[in-house]
C-alpha cells in the first residue's frame, strides 16, 4: 500500500477516465491489478497479506507495476516467502579466530562485523576508534540503531543525521524481512518503536534499502571531519552477519585523520 501510494498515474502511464475523482494520492488497486495482469480481487487479497501460493511471476509483475527498486523487490519476495532462506542464527557466538584475525589485519580503514539487529559483534582497532561513541555505550553490546536514535551525540557525529536515521530504519526493515524467525531484529524494532518518536516516524514510511554503501560523512569528536567510503558484504560462511569496510581517499585529510587515530590508539 505504501508503494502504491508513491506512484502517480503519470509515472505509471495510467490515464484515468475524464471526470473520475481520485481519492488516493497514488494508484488505485484496480490500476495496479491491471498493470500486473491480475484480477482486482486477487490483487486485493495479496495486498491484505494473503500470499499463500502466489507465484514468482505474479510477484515480479507486481514489482514492475509498482516500479520497485532492487531492495523493495527483494523485500516483497521475503514477505511472500517467510523462512524460505536458510535460517539465521539469532545469537551468534564468539567470532571465529580467523575472522578476527582478518579484521585486525585490515589496517588501512575500518572493518566491522554486524548481525541483523545491527549489533557490532567484532571490529578492528580503527573502527573502534572512529565509532568510539558507539563502542563506549553503557548498554552493553554496541548497537548502531540505538546509537543513532537514542544517543544525543549521534546528531553531532553524523554530518547528515536525518539521512542516516532514514537509511538505518529502512535497512533494518529489509534485514528483519529476510528471516522472520530471527528474534533479534524484532526485539530491537519493538524497543525502538517504544522509545524513539523519530524511529516511529521513519518506520511508518515502510521504506527498505540494501546495506548502506557509498560515501558517509562524520564529525569525529577528536579528529574532526571524516569522509569515508563504505562497502558491505554478507559473510556466506556466517549467515546473518555482514562485513563492513570503510576507507579514506588516498592523500585526503580523512586519511591523515585516520593515521592520527591509529597512532593514538597504539599509545
Amino acid at each position: 500500500m505504501s508503494r502504491r501510494a508513491k506512484i502517480t498515474p503519470d509515472q505509471a502511464d495510467v490515464f484515468p477516465s475524464p471526470g473520475v475523482v481520485r481519492r488516493v494520492p497514488g494508484l488505485r488497486r484496480e490500476e495496479v491489478a491491471w498493470l500486473a495482469g491480475v484480477s482486482v480481487d486477487y490483487y486485493t487479497q495479496l495486498e491484505r497479506g494473503d500470499l499463500d501460493g502466489v507465484s514468482d511471476s505474479v510477484l515480479n509483475a507486481i514489482a514492475r507495476a509498482l516500479q520497485l527498486d532492487d531492495a523493495e523487490r527483494a523485500h516483497l519476495f521475503d514477505l511472500a516467502r517467510p523462512g524460505a532462506r536458510l535460517p539465521t542464527p539469532s545469537s551468534p557466538g564468539p567470532i571465529r579466530a580467523g575472522l578476527r584475525q582478518t579484521l585486525d589485519a585490515f589496517t588501512g580503514g575500518m572493518a566491522l562485523i554486524r548481525n541483523r539487529a545491527w549489533d557490532y559483534v567484532a571490529a578492528n582497532s580503527l573502527a573502534r576508534a572512529v565509532y568510539s561513541e558507539i563502542f563506549d555505550s553503557p548498554a552493553g553490546v554496541p548497537n548502531h540503531v540505538r546509537y543513532v536514535f537514542l544517543d544525543d551525540r549521534a546528531r553531532r557525529f553524523f554530518a547528515d543525521w536525518d539521512l542516516v536515521a532514514h537509511d538505518t530504519a529502512r535497512i533494518l526493515r529489509a534485514e528483519a524481512g529476510v528471516d522472520p524467525h530471527d528474534p533479534g531484529p524484532a526485539t530491537l524494532i519493538d524497543e525502538m518503536l517504544t522509545t524513539s518518536p523519530e524511529f516511529r516516524a521513519v518506520w511508518a514510511r515502510h521504506d527498505v534499502r540494501l546495506p548502506a554503501t557509498g560515501r558517509h560523512h562524520f564529525e569525529h569528536p577528536v579528529v574532526g571531519p571524516l569522509s569515508l567510503t563504505f562497502e558491505a558484504a554478507s559473510l556466506r560462511a556466517e549467515p546473518g552477519l555482514t562485513l563492513l569496510l570503510a576507507t579514506a581517499d588516498p592523500g585526503s585529510a580523512t586519511e591523515t585523520a585516520l593515521h592520527r587515530l591509529a597512532r593514538s590508539d597504539d599509545k
